[in-house]
């Protein structure tokens, strides 16, 4: 009766999320951009390790440190599913690579288009027309037989259609192509707007030259950014950035090169340091007083880390500090 408990344990999830620091990844790998340059030392992004809480991860992140315990809320949007919350973090890894692939070509003087293919449906919002015929990580290409240039053409047309009214959606799934048919409908939220009750985000292709391959696998979210884009720009251009030191960091990047604040940024520095990362790129808030980069001092102290913790706001901020860095001594 004992054993049949303690392995229940390890199979009944509580309705908590535990997260844990992951690893620190070298880029180079990962990211192959064509006839690209080589580097002495190496760009790394940084992970958090983040599941469902059981009663054994969840006792023990009660007494280890640098482990943390969310309520369900915290992680998962209202009445969101976990396939859907795992789709939008895929997502929002797919606009991470397209922005930090626009960055870095954009600062290395290289011209950048995209071809647009439809939209990722992210999520389902319960009570809605879609719920039960559209799911998480459906790609919509044709509404009525037509394409669109945009997601914002597309909410145009449905815009202009009235509740009751009825659209046809191609889209597709497992390797399939589907066509359903979903009645529109006034949100309660907001009556004067109407829908079939999706969030979205646009799928779409960069087209650059020379061809760029990041390969994420089932990383997902988007605090990768600036670390993509620093790898990506150093295989572009001749001068080595890494000096031959090991470069980790985070933060997310918008197309504009700012760099965003993101989670886990405890844990980050604890993955780095294991590592063995020397320099460590921290999102700065503009100085704000509860930045990440402020939590990662903090966090870098009390580990004892040799790391060096730099504050960045900018993606071109970050390539300033790396140009200015001294070449490591070999030896």
């Amino acid at each position: 009766m004992l054993v049949c408990i303690l392995i229940g344990g390890m199979y009944y999830a509580l309705p908590y999320y535990v997260s844990k620091p992951g690893m620190a990844k070298e880029l180079e790998p990962i990211i192959s951009v064509d006839n690209g340059y080589k580097e002495e030392g190496s760009f790394m992004l940084t992970t958090v390790r983040m599941g469902r809480a059981n009663i054994y991860s969840y006792l023990e992140a009660k007494i280890r440190k640098y482990e943390e315990i969310y309520p369900l809320d915290m992680i998962l949007s209202y009445k969101e599913t976990e396939d859907e919350y795992n789709a939008r973090q895929l997502q929002m890894m797919a606009g991470s690579k397209l922005n930090a692939i626009n960055v870095a070509y954009r600062k290395a003087g290289l011209p950048v288009n995209y071809k647009y293919k439809g939209i990722y449906v992210v999520q389902v919002v319960p009570g809605m027309p879609a719920e039960g015929k559209l799911q998480a990580g459906d790609r919509i290409f044709k509404v009525d037989g037509h394409s669109f240039p945009s997601s914002e053409k597309f909410i145009e047309y449905v815009s202009k259609k009235q509740a009751g009214d009825k659209i046809s959606l191609t889209y597709l799934r497992n390797k399939k192509n589907n066509t359903v048919t979903v009645s529109l409908k006034r949100f309660k939220e907001d009556p004067t707007k109407i829908g079939i009750g999706i969030s979205l985000v646009d799928d779409k292709v960069i087209i650059v030259k020379p061809k760029v391959k990041v390969k994420t696998d089932e990383i997902g979210g988007p605090s990768a950014g600036l670390m993509f884009s620093l790898e990506i720009y150093n295989q572009l251009t001749s001068k080595d950035l890494t000096k031959g030191y090991q470069i980790a960091g985070t933060g997310t990047i918008d197309e504009k090169g700012l760099v965003g604040p993101i989670g886990g940024i405890e844990q980050k520095i604890v993955a780095a340091d294991r590592a063995g990362a020397e320099i460590f790129l921290a999102p700065n808030e503009n100085g704000t007083k509860t930045s990440n980069y402020r939590d990662a001092l903090k966090t870098a102290r009390d580990i004892k880390t040799k790391m060096k913790i730099v504050p960045v706001d900018t993606f071109d901020e970050a390539v300033k500090y790396l140009e200015k860095l001294p070449a490591k001594e070999k030896g």
